[in-house]
């Protein structure tokens, strides 16, 4: 996407904080972060968001699912992390590129605050 911001991160057209990158995925440090570690994992194909999901994503969703505990490991979250994911307008999605939100280094909350 041309104007996608996350797609401007990933083809190197921006500058981001990246906190871990391979062929598949990209996470970098979030600009306005809600606990001390704060980073965006975001897929490097262009997927607006979980409402456009496929199956012919299984294995980009696969191997992204499957790096999220090595991403941690590497930010240092071993007490643990909350992964959340927004979809769309009533789910406060600001950016249309699938991403998820990897916090820690915190006692999170429930309900989330």
């Amino acid at each position: 996407m041309d104007n996608c911001i996350f797609c401007k991160i990933v083809n190197k057209e921006i500058p981001g904080n990246i906190a871990y990158e391979d062929d598949v995925i990209i996470a970098f440090h979030d600009l306005e972060p809600q606990a001390p570690v704060h980073v965006l994992i975001v897929p490097k194909e262009h997927i607006p968001s979980l409402y456009e999901v496929t199956f012919d994503h299984m294995e980009v969703m696969g191997w992204l699912m499957a790096k999220v505990k090595d991403i941690a490991a590497e930010l240092g979250l071993e007490n643990g992390y909350r992964l959340v994911c927004n979809c769309g307008e009533d789910g406060m999605q600001t950016v249309k590129h699938l991403h998820f939100h990897l916090l820690g280094k915190r006692k999170m909350q429930w309900p989330p605050g």
